[in-house]
């Protein structure tokens, strides 16, 4: 290996070092548990050496249409993760203003925690600010996508797709 290949190598080990730290950090808190239980999140494989597909979970707050739902989230975090949001995506069917009615992807324009993302945001923290974007005024009474029917509400891993109230 050349000095400047060796250079390229070493540039390369340091800038993906940080992540995987960063990622093992959260994986580390998500796997203790946050708060009063109603926000989760974890790895959806753990042979994933890229730690980059996540699962996560809100229970919906009180007081509000989404109140005894549990809503299943998938996070995507890219190569340049943290320097750059993850993408995320409502697996249970929920209407929301920041999430697209078809794919249920949040979206980053609509969202001002992923707009505006800075390095030091977390997965935790955007589960804990989607959870109080269903408190706010224009999204708590929001009518809520039907239930459907048991079969059609499973993905291919038997996830619910739409809410669970228990």
């Amino acid at each position: 290996m050349s000095l400047k290949n060796g250079a390229k190598h070493m540039l390369f080990m340091r800038d993906s070092v940080p992540r995987s730290f960063r990622l093992l950090e959260e994986l580390e808190r998500g796997e203790k548990g946050i708060g009063d239980g109603t926000v989760s999140y974890g790895m959806d494989d753990a042979d994933d050496i890229y730690m980059q597909s996540w699962t996560g979970t809100i229970i919906g707050p009180p007081n509000t249409v989404h109140e005894g739902c549990i809503y299943q989230l998938k996070l995507f975090c890219g190569k340049d993760y943290p320097d750059n949001p993850p993408s995320v995506r409502f697996q249970t069917r929920i209407n929301m203003t920041c999430v697209n009615q078809e794919t249920g992807v949040v979206e980053p324009s609509l969202f001002p925690m992923l707009a505006n993302w800075q390095r030091e945001y977390t997965m935790e923290d955007i589960l804990t600010q989607l959870k109080k974007e269903m408190m706010s005024p224009q999204n708590r009474k929001l009518a809520q996508p039907p239930e459907g029917n048991e079969e059609a509400g499973l993905d291919q891993k038997g996830l619910p797709l739409k809410c669970c109230i228990f």
